[in-house]
């Protein structure tokens, strides 16, 4: 696996996600400064909404889990693994982040 850069932490607004190409995968990213890791990479792809939408959805937590909800169903899916708090059996994937000189890299899968 290799780190990718992905775009400068200034690209990114704080408590908003962004959507971005990594070879074939669409990655949702969130810049959360408040919190540490500051910078969650997941899967775009709403599995329940068949959609490319999560970097849309509504950052905030629920019960102190900090999480982002879909725009399509409102399922909130947890920053740190991914998981779905209201369907057990869904998660997101993610990738690991690396904050380097200004810039993020995630951990691509691709060669």
């Amino acid at each position: 696996m290799n780190w990718v850069k992905v775009c400068a932490l200034t690209d990114l607004t704080p408590d908003v996600g962004a959507a971005a190409r990594v070879g074939d995968e669409q990655v949702a990213l969130f810049y959360l400064p408040q919190l540490s890791p500051a910078v969650y990479a997941l899967d775009n792809w709403d599995p329940l909404g068949e959609a490319f939408v999560i970097s849309r959805g509504i950052v905030g937590d629920q019960g102190g889990i900090p999480c982002v909800a879909s725009p399509l169903y409102k399922h909130h899916y947890q920053l740190a693994d991914g998981r779905c708090l209201e369907e057990s059996a869904v998660a997101l994937r993610v990738w690991p982040v690396r904050l380097d000189g200004g810039e993020v890299y995630i951990q691509s899968r691709g060669g």
